[in-house]
This record gives C-alpha cells, structure tokens and sequence, in this order.
C-alpha cells in the first residue's frame, strides 16, 4: 500500500483523483487485505425464495432475463453472456433473498478456502454441476462460492445502437428506432446489502474472499467513526473489473437492498423501462447516471416487491486504484436523473422498519442513536 496524505488543492492522492474528491486520512481503512485466503473472480448467481415461480418466470422474462433451467421447484435465470446463471429462484412458503453466490478463479480456491474456513466442498446444484464451498458472513447471510463445471454458451446480444456524435456522423441515410422490447439481460453486476455489522462484514469479505473497496462513504460529521457504506470489485490484478460487485451500508436492517444487470446501452434501458411500464410494473428510480460507479442506472420492483436495476457503462478499475472517500447523501447518488425517490432509499415508514431499528439500537451491533440520526440526515441530504 501507497502512503496516503491529507488532500490539498496540489496534493495528488493515491487514488490519484479518478473517481472520488478525497483520498484516505492517515490511519483510515485500507481497503484491502494483506493476505486474503483466496480472490474470489466475480459474482456467480443470487439465491432467492418464493411461492410462485410461474409468476416469478413472468417478471424475469419482461425484465429481460432468459430461462437457463426450469423444474418444478427451481427457476434457473440467465443472461446473453457465456457463463453462470445470474439467479436461482427456489420454491419456498414465502418470497426472501438467501444468498449469493460467488466464483472462484480456480477449483483449487475452493480447497484452500474450505480448509482456512472448516467447511466441506461440496457439490453445486447448478445447471451443467459443479464444487461449492458455503459460509456464513457476519451478517447470517448465507454465502457460496462456486466453481462451475460446464459454461452457458452465449445467447444472441442486443446490438448497440449506431449514434451520431456532433460532425462524427456514423449513420446516415437510416433512421433509429429501437424497439419496445424487453431490455436483454448480458449478466449480473452487483448486489447490495445492509448490515447491522458493516465494520465485521467489510473485514470479513476483504480477508475470506481477497474483495478490495473501490469508493468508502462515511456520514457527516462522523467520519472519526469510519465509513458506513463500502463499494467492493473483485481484485484480478491489472486486468479491470467492475467498480463494485458488492456494496454494502450500515442500517438498522440485515437483508437484500437490490442487485443490478448489465445491459448493452441506455436506449436499452429506456426503451426496456417503457415495456416494463406498459405492463403496471412500478419504476422506483431512474434514468439517471449515478456518481460511484458512474453507471447509467433505472431501477425497478418485481412483485414481489425485490429491487432490481438495469445498467450500462459502468466505471472499470484495476487493482492500483485505491479507494475514494465521500460524504453519504442522497443527493451524492447520481450525477443526473431525477431526484432519489423514498421507495429507493427505503425511507418510507412501515412497521417492519420500526423492528428494525427498536432491535438494532437493542442489539450488540454497529447502530447507536448518533449512528442512525446521521443515516436519517443522509437520506434527506
């Protein structure tokens, strides 16, 4: 690790100014581990639960996904890229998120990891078979890391639309008409998860599976504190990888906030949105571009009332790009788009919400009175 220096107007930081104004401080979070048990490559799958798959099939389709498997008590989704599926929805009495899944760069990780950890490797019940190692993170979220047997072939893409830029003229004598079509899902991004544990959590994924932080969030005021939000990629050495393919905050809650799939262009996203509204789904942010990461964003609730967002054109970082520091706020989010809604900051009142924060401020954990007035303040900042 580079050391890090207070920024100035002059100062270049070790992020070297890339993608956030401020730098660490001096004896701040580094960010990474200093001998990870293994660097897990990227996210496999998402696990979830409900009662109805049929209704379930409906959504994923007019999302975007495609079927890779279907039984009656599994529902494997893909998307047009070659590899993993992106989500496994399993028949249960009730709709929640179990887990997710990670993949490891080589069958070998798997033994080092189960042997570091004292699980077992396992088979995988995945389409085509495979090994899987299951752990358990600070926060009981049920974690499986994969090493998949045989690979989705890929699926024919959604081309990119050809566009003229000021005299740069690349189409002529045609017209642009994309269609109202489904947006076609390329692959899983990223999930994002709350935790009443963020510090255990953020420690535990950086040591077990070699994840590194691209940007920390911290809330006003109380930055002495440490950050409350961390946006983590995968670290594949010079080759770049997504900005973040995890991201978690501090809340009052443990549970899914949403997960994000790549699509080829914002006219995908847009005319992907128009479909989705025509049929009564409910958009609950979007378009707009956000700030970490910098993708084009447009987030949706299935019926189940699960956020899931379509994106393109997100930020790619190599391992020597250390972490950026910024203030959380909900005007922070985006660099343009219409304002966050509450639905997406999950600041409306419900009673599970009051549980929530009557357990936490109760339990042994992260969340105090200063701790949460700050994260109010943030969502109305």
């Amino acid at each position: 690790m580079s050391e890090t220096r207070v920024h100035g107007p002059d100062v270049k930081t070790a992020h070297q100014d890339l993608h956030s104004e401020q730098g660490a401080l001096r004896g701040e979070h580094p960010g990474r581990s200093r001998n990870p048990v293994i660097k897990v490559a990227d996210l496999a799958w998402l696990e979830f639960e409900k009662p109805d798959l049929d209704r379930a099939e409906i959504f994923a389709r007019d999302f975007g996904f495609q079927v890779a498997a279907r039984t009656e008590s599994e529902l494997w989704l893909r998307g047009t890229f070659a590899g993993t599926p992106c989500m496994v929805i399993r028949r249960g009495r009730t709709s929640r998120f179990i887990g997710p899944a990670f993949r490891a760069a080589e069958r070998a990780d798997l033994d080092r990891l189960a042997r570091a950890t004292g699980s077992d490797v396992r088979d995988a019940d995945v389409p085509g078979g495979g090994k899987a190692v299951g752990l358990l993170d600070p926060s009981g979220f049920p974690v499986r890391v994969v090493h998949c047997g045989e690979q989705l072939p890929a699926l024919p893409e959604q081309r990119p639309l050809l566009l003229n830029f000021g005299t740069d003229h690349r189409r002529t004598n045609a017209t642009q008409r994309p269609p109202r079509e489904p947006s076609r899902i390329q692959r899983l991004g990223h999930v994002v998860l709350e935790t009443r544990v963020f510090s255990r959590a953020l420690d535990w994924y950086l040591d077990t599976l070699g994840m590194i932080v691209s940007d920390f969030q911290f809330l006003d005021g109380q930055r002495e504190r440490g950050p409350v939000m961390a946006f983590i990629r995968c670290d594949l050495g010079s080759v770049p990888a997504d900005h973040h393919t995890l991201a978690m905050h501090l809340g009052p809650g443990t549970g899914y906030v949403h997960s994000a799939y790549q699509v080829t262009d914002l006219d995908s996203i847009a005319a992907g949105g128009e479909y989705l509204k025509e049929r009564g789904y409910q958009r609950s942010w979007g378009i707009g571009r956000h700030v970490q990461g910098s993708q084009l964003f447009d987030y949706w609730r299935d019926p189940d009332r699960f956020m899931l967002e379509h994106f393109a054109d997100g930020d790619l970082f190599s391992c020597d790009v250390e972490p950026g520091w910024a203030p959380l706020s909900a005007t922070g989010l985006a660099q343009w788009g219409p304002p966050a809604t509450r639905d997406f900051l999950g600041a409306g009142p419900s009673p599970q919400r009051v549980r929530d924060v009557v357990q936490a401020l109760r339990g042994d954990n992260e969340m105090d009175p200063a701790r949460l007035l700050g994260l109010l303040k943030a969502a109305k900042s």
